[in-house]
């Protein structure tokens, strides 16, 4: 049987479930498994049963969460719907609820598996420490300048994006009558003010891993274990970009009989679909044997990606940068871009690839198709029909061979 809720329960209550008060209210305390704890209600309306949010613990006190509980109820028993009623709107929720209720709007506008992890984990990381548990209502733009400030300077590119992505969720919150206007994120006139103007860098690269020092890289990679290491791996080799192995799949490959094989020089073929790639078009990678010692072999009690999280779905970003840092603080010397001294990052190893087609002579064209890049003049891009896949299979052949002898 529920028992009634108390402040000191619900201030210590810790253990992710749903709590239910004791009476006929319906109401449920919810405690989440990141330690969020919000309001809500059970309650039947034109005979179905629904589960109505009313807010945070932060926003919503014991007392006015019952009292509110209540009024709904009220509000049925005149066959009035608490969800349209007029001063619902008026009813606090936090910035999280708010974010919560509008990423899966936002998210169907998205085709990029790494926009949607992106727009996600930075909100987590940087908005919501300062402005998740704000109600929406009472959020001003000096509460948005210190969410922001702590990285402002030092990651003023992704600063910028937050920035963009808190806007997109008050705006949303503005739509649904959460919140007045004027929106406290806006730049303009407003967040413009108080933040200082850095100029962005638009020939800023991603920093690139020394072709000096890529053998000594490979040779440290060669030294880890796990889906993360193996991963990298395959990013080294085959040149692509890290959300496109994150994410590959054993049904895009296909291997060749030993026979074939051996008449082409390496293993298989591995079919990007376009809805993966950047460019929007469909994109094939010759697999060499090297590669095939990562890549490994199908698990069927796994999902259907080839390097898999611990939990079973598709490796986040963060384990791949995560273990490019580990590796430059694990040796004294690290491994740091030419240009800008900064630490080697993932998507860095497409240009040192690109670096040792340049130093040995080697195809441009095969390169440049490797790395799914467009390349000469749109004239010569048309009449372009071939994707030189079998001289891609040598190149990356020879690219394996070069990381690999010591």
């Amino acid at each position: 049987m529920a028992k009634g809720f108390t402040v000191q329960f619900l201030k210590n209550v810790k253990e992710p479930k749903r709590y239910y008060d004791s009476g006929n209210s319906g109401l449920i305390f919810h405690v989440r498994k990141t330690g969020a704890k919000s309001w809500a209600q059970r309650i039947r309306i034109d005979g179905k049963q629904i589960e109505l949010g009313l807010g945070s613990f932060d926003a919503l006190s014991l007392t006015e969460a019952r009292s509110l509980a209540s009024r709904n109820k009220m509000l049925v028993s005149k066959g009035i719907n608490p969800r349209y009623a007029r001063d619902d709107k008026k009813r606090s929720r936090s910035f999280r609820e708010v974010t919560e209720e509008y990423l899966p709007i936002k998210f169907a506008e998205l085709s990029n598996e790494k926009h949607i992890e992106q727009w996600q984990r930075t909100l987590e990381q940087i908005a919501f420490p300062r402005l998740g548990n704000l109600a929406v209502q009472k959020i001003k733009s000096a509460d948005i300048q210190s969410a922001l400030s702590p990285v402002w300077k030092d990651r003023n590119e992704t600063a910028r994006r937050v920035r963009g992505r808190i806007e997109s969720v008050l705006n949303y919150a503005i739509a649904r009558g959460y919140r007045p206007a004027p929106n406290p994120a806006a730049w303009q006139g407003n967040l413009s003010i108080l933040l200082p103007k850095i100029p962005i860098d638009k020939e800023r690269h991603q920093p690139a891993l020394n072709l000096a020092d890529a053998k000594r890289w490979w040779e440290e990679l060669n030294n880890r274990d796990g889906a993360g290491a193996r991963a990298l791996a395959l990013v080294a080799l085959t040149a692509s970009r890290s959300v496109e192995v994150r994410g590959m799949k054993w049904e895009e490959i296909t291997l060749f009989s030993s026979t074939e094989a051996e008449d082409k020089g390496f293993a298989g073929i591995w079919t990007r679909p376009a809805g993966r790639m950047k460019e929007k078009r469909a994109h094939r990678v010759p697999i060499t044997h090297l590669m095939m010692s990562y890549i490994g072999a199908p698990d069927q009690e796994q999902s259907g990606y080839v390097f898999n999280s611990p939990n079973g779905g598709i490796l986040s970003d963060m384990t791949l940068n995560a273990l490019m840092k580990r590796m430059h603080n694990s040796d004294i010397r690290g491994y740091l871009d030419i240009k800008s001294g900064r630490p080697a990052v993932p998507h860095g190893l497409r240009s040192t690839f690109r670096d040792w087609v340049a130093e040995n002579e080697l195809s441009r064209e095969a390169a440049e198709l490797q790395l799914d890049h467009k390349f000469g003049s749109s004239v010569e891009h048309a009449y372009y029909r071939t994707d030189l896949l079998d001289k891609r299979g040598k190149l990356m052949t020879q690219w394996g061979i070069f990381l690999s002898n010591h």
